[in-house]
């Protein structure tokens, strides 16, 4: 099986490599005349050469446009609602208070510390902070911005139930009724960036932030377009700007880095992997343990226990993991099993004993050699989106499953949020997100096995797991944090409620002399920013 799929993805990229040979490549465009402006792309995806209009008022920094591809591109550039706020940051545009660092650490950004004491911290600005506009950034406004996120975003609400108090210009407080131990941790969520909420009048289009960059061009579910923020209460601006590409599809990425119509991008998939290695005087690949999980979700409600657990019985992730040799690392439970909270134990692939607890359960292999029970052959809807790999993952799944004697039926959605995720209409859903969020567990375990949670959406429902919950969200102390993550994670894949496949390596190509694209920093929320370089 792998043989066959390999030779047919390596038979498309070198299609493609046939393709970009006969490409002009177009190298950096260097900007000479300050009024230049670009025509947006009218093909999503569609990166041909262009520069950028660029102000160049910023004496002695770098005239260079970088241009990028982005996997995902939403309707709206407002930071605080869905997840609209992690490709602003991407896009160097909005800012935190806190920003999670190559250790996994959550440091100061717009903000100089954060102190708690009981239940109240207390939050104290930087210096100097403001928005593009010029507009400083207060403690007035910092607290509207976090009740502002409450209000739009469902998944922040909690905040309502804080209690906020600008102390002076640059300190504000937040008290949380009960200890909180991970607000800190929390404010370098992307969601939680800075908006100028009285100078801003489109929310969706046109935020007013505090990042490096702003919005030059915005093409809603498109391309993007940025511009040095010649106000950056940072310092200097390396980039005069940069364009981010929709490419979702991993093809055309290659297809563009080889044409030499973009400098860099990140979640590379194992095949263009095998490419750029060959060539390594042209492509620069940084590879660091992420914090990116791919996993799906076993659906309670379609899917009785013998078939949920025969399931993860069969598909076995350490050959998921070498078929995307370099990419990503076959997982235990949801973290890194150096992390004290990455301790929990799954039963080994057996394919025997699937079959066994199959048959028990009354299902027998019908004339096609798949199982059915009752005259029904049992067949997987397995859903999945053509991202991080994920199609590889639905295809590596199903055969494994074949090979049991389970049928499955693939279907593929741009968006899962919008469909399967949000419907529930699915028997295996697959699924790619960041699981240790901040160097802490709680973010994961609220969003996937919480009663009601976001990604709760496969049926899963236990008492004892809630209890747990409850004393996770308040323990001060790490050691007892990891012990009731541990025993939570635990409870999920006893119930065969997930299967957590592989961690992705975070992964980015870079054509040499381009540095500062977040390629040392394990979170896909990042992208350029004041020190992104092309030399």
């Amino acid at each position: 099986m792998k043989k066959r799929l390999l030779t047919l993805m390596m038979t498309a990229v070198l299609a493609l490599s046939a393709v970009a040979c006969t490409s002009a490549g177009t190298g950096n465009e260097t900007v000479t005349d300050g009024t230049e402006t670009t025509e947006a792309a009218e093909t999503s995806g569609d990166a041909t050469q262009e520069t950028v209009e660029i102000d160049e008022g910023n004496s002695g920094s770098s005239d260079k446009i970088l241009r990028t591809a982005a996997s995902f591109a939403y309707a709206s550039l407002d930071v605080h609602k869905e997840y609209y706020g992690w490709y602003t940051s991407i896009y160097g545009v909005s800012e935190t208070l806190f920003k999670m660092d190559e250790n996994m650490n959550a440091v100061p950004l717009l903000a100089e510390d954060a102190v708690a004491d009981g239940s109240v911290w207390t939050i104290t600005l930087k210096d100097g902070v403001a928005f593009s506009n010029g507009n400083p950034l207060t403690a007035d406004m910092a607290v509207r911005n976090l009740q502002r996120l409450a209000e739009v975003n469902e998944r922040f609400a909690y905040l309502a139930d804080f209690e906020m108090t600008a102390v002076d210009d640059k300190t504000f407080t937040v008290d949380t009724g009960d200890v909180y131990p991970t607000l800190r941790n929390e404010l370098a969520s992307p969601e939680f960036g800075m908006m100028d909420l009285d100078a801003t009048t489109d929310f969706d289009n046109d935020p007013i932030c505090t990042g490096p960059f702003v919005i030059s061009k915005f093409q809603p579910e498109g391309d993007v377009e940025v511009v040095r923020n010649e106000n950056y209460w940072g310092g200097d601006v390396n980039l005069a700007g940069a364009v981010f590409y929709y490419m979702q599809e991993d093809d055309p990425k290659l297809l563009a880095m080889q044409s030499g119509e973009i400098d860099c991008y990140n979640s590379v998939s194992s095949a263009a992997l095998a490419v750029y290695e060959q060539e390594p005087d042209k492509y620069n690949v940084v590879s660091i343990p992420g914090a990116r999980l791919q996993f799906y979700i076993l659906n309670e409600n379609t899917l009785d226990d013998a078939v949920r657990e025969a399931i993860n019985l069969t598909v076995d992730k350490d050959k998921i993991a070498e078929y995307l040799s370099g990419t990503v690392s076959p997982a235990v439970g949801p973290f890194n099993t150096n992390a004290a909270y990455g301790k929990v134990t799954v039963p080994a692939v057996d394919t025997a004993k699937a079959k066994e607890i199959l048959e028990a359960d009354g299902y027998m292999l019908n004339a096609d050699g798949f199982y059915e029970k009752d005259g029904e052959k049992l067949t997987i809807n397995i859903k999945y989106y053509a991202a991080r790999s994920l199609d590889t993952i639905a295809i590596l799944i199903q055969e494994q499953l074949k090979e049991v004697g389970i049928d499955s039926v693939l279907g593929v959605e741009e968006d899962p949020d919008a469909t399967y995720i949000a419907t529930g209409d699915f028997d295996l859903a697959l699924y790619c997100m960041i699981a240790d969020k901040a160097g802490d567990p709680l973010y994961f375990i609220e969003s996937t096995l919480m009663d009601g949670a976001y990604y709760d959406c496969g049926g899963f429902d236990d008492a004892h797991c809630e209890e747990l919950i409850g004393e996770l969200k308040y323990e001060t102390d790490t050691v007892k944090r990891a012990e009731l993550a541990n025993e939570i994670i635990q409870i999920a894949i006893d119930d065969n409620a997930f299967g957590y496949v592989g961690l992705f390596n975070s992964t980015t190509v870079l054509r040499p002399g381009v540095s500062g694209f977040a390629e040392t920093i394990p979170f896909d929320f990042y992208g350029i920013d004041a020190d992104t370089t092309i030399e």
